[in-house]
């Protein structure tokens, strides 16, 4: 804000910036015509927040044996647990690298960029319940295919959510860094597009045969943190 008034001041010819108006909401140089403004650190805290905590919450899953007296097989037994917490893990940090990579993008929000941002949020803090669904029924044997399927629906409808904001944000270039040119824009679209078309695959092979489905899942992971499928940034950028 403040280095916003001090190109303000340089671009009249005055020798300092001038004093904050009363109407900021007006007269705020770092809003646009419409009254947007850059992404808060309070978007970005808030976010994380909701990452941060969904990432935790997949460990409540995770029960030690009641047999102590075999717990090495109570510990095997563990597997679908362990497994969906791993693949949920990592799944749900590669969101969080993403939506970091997005807002570097995003230089300018509203109300509308605001509510598909909370949207997507509430769908994040909704993994924890799908990923335990997923544990509880491959422990016990019975409703793999609807587990599996539930599974990447939830992660289906946070893939569409953020596309949603990308698409939104980078309609017309008004909220976009103006470095990102046309091209830039193209392949930073084709790179959010893949997760919701995995996971359309994905439900499509677990609804066929679940433990291809949730294999699917396991492979997933890595394809989706390929660096070589995200757009590229200058130097020092992902902090």
């Amino acid at each position: 804000m403040r280095d916003g008034w001090f190109l303000e001041a340089a671009r009249h010819g005055r020798d300092r910036a001038p004093q904050r108006s009363a109407r900021a909401d007006v007269t705020d140089p770092a809003r646009t015509p419409g009254g947007e403004r850059p992404p808060s650190g309070r978007l970005i805290s808030l976010s994380d927040a909701v990452f941060a905590i969904s990432i935790t919450l997949l460990v409540l899953e995770l029960r030690p044996p009641a047999d102590t007296e075999h717990l090495a097989r109570g510990l095997i037994e563990l597997w679908p647990s362990l497994l969906a917490y791993v693949i949920s893990f990592l799944l749900i940090g590669e969101i969080w690298a993403d939506h970091h990579l997005l807002y570097r993008q995003i230089v300018v929000h509203d109300r509308v960029l605001l509510f598909l941002n909370t949207s997507f949020l509430m769908s994040v803090a909704f993994l924890p319940f799908s990923t335990s669904v997923l544990a509880d029924a491959f422990r016990d044997g019975q409703g793999e295919r609807a587990a599996v399927v539930f599974y990447g629906l939830s992660f289906g409808v946070g893939s569409v959510l953020f596309n949603a904001i990308w698409l939104y944000a980078s309609h017309g270039h008004r909220r976009i860094r103006p470095g990102l040119d046309a091209e830039g824009v193209r392949a930073t679209t084709r790179s959010f597009l893949l997760a919701p078309l995995l996971n359309a695959a994905g439900v499509l092979v677990g609804a066929i045969v679940p433990t291809l489905g949730l294999l699917f899942y396991v492979v997933l992971v890595p394809v989706l943190w390929l660096p070589t499928r995200k757009v590229s940034l200058a130097p020092g950028e992902l902090t």
